[in-house]
């Protein structure tokens, strides 16, 4: 995607070939500003902080991660340390899990000297395939827009921050607007703020902004409203984890948007790539939800007077607060999964068509 009409990747290796720059999340819009990530503790830090988040990207970025670990020490025991403290980062995106396994199969095996040049070809093999994965999405959703388009502009609501910024390139839920958008469908995007880091508003309407995509920020509040009002045509939203049985676990507040959407008969997709299906959980109740600092909930960070990004507290002092991550949306409130191979029901069958080896997963309950 481009930033002032320069293309960048969310994360990439810096110009020495080893160190990883990733934009600074934490500091948009408000500022567009590269980290550099020289180790594994440089990436888990970055990862629970939030300067890359998004499903897709927290895969790669730990898949870089293990790289930047074993080039330091390339030993069974810092491997091992290092895929468990990865994984501990964020327990509700399963690409996470499946990107440090992929590493794992790559490195477990070579001797230690061999380890970080093959570590680094497999990060970079697995963003490239990411960029492909979305791109493929952003067709199979566009299909679905030029479908619904009806004469006017047409009016796509979603939720949190599915985009480029939470990818390598293109985003999941946003491939099919900025396809759309570029294919010369008027288009106009509803974008939830996403309470409480207020994604939506940080990030989606700023990267919507950045490829000239028409867009109008929401309270999450507003959404049904809208909805009742035939104000949307359609719902498209990312995923962190998709059960095997089509069941979506996605950033909080998806679940009520699929709610209202069944209500007055909007037509609600979940843009999913298929590192986000779990294999081995048919059970969504088993899906662990992540619960945050109840700080996001009590004080909002914004740009103040001086031109500071900071933190104000919008809460009385001893107010408690409870701050769950995710929640999970049930499969019958889902009208499709658009996947880098088509769009099928959220549903055990339709996966299946799509995805045949998927029965075969190590571990699968569906085996």
């Amino acid at each position: 995607m481009r930033v002032g009409g320069t293309p960048y990747r969310s994360i990439f290796l810096d110009e020495d070939a080893w160190g990883v720059r990733v934009v600074d999340q934490t500091v948009l819009p408000h500022r567009f500003q590269l980290l550099r990530l020289e180790s594994a503790d440089d990436v888990v830090r970055a990862i629970r902080s939030m300067v890359v988040r998004g499903a897709p990207l927290i895969g790669a970025a730990a898949a870089y991660g293990v790289a930047l670990a074993v080039r330091a020490d390339p030993s069974d025991a810092s491997l091992e340390d290092t895929l468990e403290r990865l994984a501990a980062t964020r327990p509700t995106a399963v690409n996470l899990r499946w990107a440090l396994h992929r590493m794992d199969e790559v490195a477990r095996d070579l001797p230690p000297e061999l380890r970080a040049d093959a570590c680094y070809r497999e990060a970079a093999s697995l963003c490239d395939e990411d960029v492909e994965v979305n791109r493929a999405i952003g067709g199979h959703g566009l299909a679905i827009l030029h479908e619904l388009a009806v004469g006017r502009p047409l009016n796509v609501l979603t939720h949190c921050n599915a985009g480029w910024l939470a990818t390598v390139d293109w985003g999941t839920a946003t491939a099919p607007m900025y396809r759309a958008h570029d294919d010369g469908l008027d288009i106009h995007v509803w974008v939830d703020e996403t309470r409480p880091r207020l994604q939506g508003a940080a990030l989606t309407a700023w990267e919507l902004g950045q490829h000239g995509v028409p867009h109008t920020l929401i309270p999450d509040s507003a959404a049904a409203h809208l909805m009742s009002k035939g104000e949307v045509d359609v719902v498209i939203v990312g995923t962190d984890r998709t059960t095997a049985l089509g069941d979506v676990a996605n950033k909080i507040g998806t679940y009520p948007l699929a709610l209202a959407a069944a209500d007055n008969g909007v037509p609600f997709y979940v843009a999913a790539p298929s590192p986000s299906i779990d294999w081995q959980t048919e059970d969504a109740s088993r899906i662990p939800i992540e619960q945050r600092d109840s700080d996001e909930v009590i004080s909002v960070r914004g740009l103040g007077p001086d031109d500071a990004v900071g933190v104000v507290r919008i809460a009385p002092e001893q107010t408690q607060a409870v701050n769950y991550g995710f929640d999970v949306t049930p499969r019958h409130l889902v009208t499709g999964l658009i996947t880098e191979r088509g769009v099928c029901d959220a549903s055990g069958e339709g996966l299946r068509r799509l995805f045949p080896e998927g029965e075969s997963a190590p571990g699968s309950e569906a085996s």
